[in-house]
């Protein structure tokens, strides 16, 4: 009796479901009323309504009724089927309204998420300032941004909270998709999209750059006066600019380079990273004379474009919108 009443609750287990889920039960929308394998097949056929006011996602919490897909029998929501008596999801929330038959997910509800999450309990735990779960090798060990996860992905635009999509925690603090922080960093970009702190030990390019900078030769007409290995013009032998380091969030004036600017008392601060070296980040725009640069204007002195760590330079330019993104432009570094 036993075996006849655990065969029937196995029945058709893995058999049924879709893309997203192994289940044996559909979901009926009651936003739109319609039938659907789960919620993520409801956003995705909805996102792709031809009227753009039609498009809308599916609360999970309001679903109410669902589907046998042993029996097709439609009823409240629940664990085993009234009709057949078939487990219509070996893990089954009844929170989220949310039913999955396999299990080697390590599926678990979170009570502070409000939703139901994989990879087990036991290896996550609740960051109350960030607002979700973390790995926890991430405690006591990570930067804390505030709801740092209820926000979209900065590369790809997907909303993290939810997303299926593994994420990954930066030293900063700021969240996005593992896969698209690989894709950045096969790109050549090291700093953070939102912050542009240093995301990775940045040393080794510091290093290059210095050596950069030593040997630089400036151009034909500049060609006045040399400073160590490096031809400076009479002009900018003594000018400083100041810089700001995204790193240590520190500001310092130093003296002016064709090429870069580096920060001067990184030998006497002690960075959180524990990087050799910090990197400089692009706060404003610096004319050489001692009118002030605002949009429309024409910039008659030298500008100073402050960058991660090192500050390149560019001649006399429109400051405008279109101006200004070209010149970013080019100085970039090369759940369930």
């Amino acid at each position: 009796m036993g075996g006849s009443c655990n065969e029937r609750l196995d029945f058709g287990k893995m058999g049924y479901g879709c893309k997203h889920y192994r289940r044996r039960c559909k979901i009926r929308a009651p936003c739109c009323n319609e039938v659907f394998d789960c919620r993520h097949c409801h956003n995705e056929a909805t996102s792709m309504l031809r009227i753009i006011f039609d498009r809308h996602e599916l609360v999970r919490q309001d679903v109410t009724q669902v589907i046998c897909s042993v029996c097709d029998t439609e009823q409240p929501v629940a664990r085993l089927c009234t009709n057949c008596g078939v487990n219509m999801g070996e893990y089954f929330c009844e929170v989220c309204r949310f039913y999955d038959d396999d299990i080697d997910k390590g599926q678990f509800h979170c009570d502070d998420c409000g939703i139901c999450r994989v990879g087990g309990r036991e290896n996550f735990f609740h960051c109350s300032k960030c607002g979700s779960c973390y790995s926890v090798s991430l405690r006591n060990n990570h930067s804390c941004v505030e709801n740092s996860m209820r926000h979209h992905c900065p590369i790809c635009y997907e909303f993290l909270f939810d997303s299926l999509k593994d994420t990954s925690v930066m030293k900063c603090g700021h969240t996005m998709h593992t896969e698209c922080y690989h894709e950045m960093i096969k790109r050549d970009k090291y700093c953070c999209p939102i912050c542009s702190r240093s995301i990775i030990d940045m040393s080794k390019a510091w290093k290059r750059m210095d050596e950069e900078i030593e040997v630089t030769i400036m151009p034909e007409d500049l060609r006045y006066k040399k400073i160590e290995e490096t031809i400076m013009p009479e002009d900018l032998r003594y000018k400083k600019v100041w810089i700001l380091c995204n790193d240590c969030n520190d500001t310092t004036e130093v003296f002016f380079h064709i090429h870069r600017a580096k920060m001067q008392t990184l030998s006497i601060i002690q960075h959180s990273y524990d990087f050799t070296s910090c990197s400089s980040s692009i706060t404003t725009f610096y004319s050489g004379k001692t009118d002030c640069l605002s949009h429309g204007t024409k910039c008659c002195g030298l500008i100073v474009l402050i960058t991660n760590c090192f500050v390149p330079y560019s001649s006399p330019l429109h400051h405008n919108s279109t101006s200004l993104a070209s010149i970013c432009d080019m100085i970039l570094f090369p759940k369930m």
